[in-house]
């Protein structure tokens, strides 16, 4: 049986998400550009790229780009939007890369985390940046904050796109926050379709921990991408961790 990462992110996915922009990315890069402070022509490793915005913005900066992504759908259309195939596609599940490492840089963007249900399977995820960066190499992972998740959910919503109406349903479970969307054709024409998003509700704590038992160092965590990214707990939207593999003489 499939599970909800292999179901989920396929054509109606693009449906769903299809307001997430290109000009959001190049904003969100130039950030990051600020955090890492990478040098002109570093290779970079978008985990989990999903239609390729951050990873496209990323190459347009001068950088050398892989992007991993399980979903051949996601990834059809970053190629579309890459005729120059200026970026490595690479089609995998981010708990097994099948690249030999030695990037400058690795990125997990937009909650490309906790998707699993035993936290052993996460822990492989972060085991595989540690193995995908040189020592020295750094890390950004964008993780949702969980306590404003917590306080700020919203248990049912809809809207209309495309002649479709899209429902959706979230809840708070077994520390996983939980979404069930159901798609239906406004015009009468096709079945309703239903996916579920499944995602581990992680604290501050909890993450600072799994990085340390990763070897990875955390240098800052930050609350977002806008002017005041500091991170507050309680009222940050997101909690995004930069940090680096260190160096032999750092352990």
């Amino acid at each position: 049986m499939k599970d909800w990462y292999e179901k989920s992110f396929g054509e109606d996915y693009l449906l769903v998400y299809k307001h997430r922009d290109a000009a959001g990315a190049v904003r969100e890069v130039k950030k990051m550009i600020s955090w890492l402070d990478l040098p002109q022509d570093a290779r970079v490793l978008d985990l989990c790229c999903g239609t390729g915005r951050h990873s496209l913005a990323l190459a347009d900066a001068g950088y050398r780009v892989s992007g991993v992504d399980l979903s051949g759908v996601l990834l059809r259309e970053a190629r579309k939007m890459d005729p120059e195939q200026r970026v490595e596609w690479h089609q995998a599940d981010m708990r097994e890369l099948p690249l030999d490492g030695d990037f400058d840089a690795v990125l997990n963007l937009f909650t490309s985390f906790g998707y699993f249900r035993e936290d052993e399977e996460q822990m492989k995820v972060l085991q595989e940046i540690y193995r995908m960066l040189k020592p020295g190499g750094c890390f950004i992972i964008d993780f949702m904050n969980s306590p404003h998740v917590r306080s700020h959910l919203v248990p049912e919503s809809e809207r209309e796109t495309d002649g479709q109406r899209i429902a959706e349903k979230r809840k708070i479970e077994d520390n996983f926050v939980k979404k069930d969307i159901t798609i239906i054709p406004q015009d009468g024409d096709g079945e309703e379709r239903h996916y579920h998003e499944r995602v581990k509700l992680y604290t501050l704590e909890q993450m600072k921990q799994m990085l340390a038992a990763s070897r990875l160092v955390i240098d800052e965590v930050h609350g977002g991408y806008d002017e005041d990214e500091n991170y507050l707990e309680e009222s940050s939207e997101r909690m995004i961790f930069v940090g680096h593999r260190p160096h032999p003489q750092e352990m």
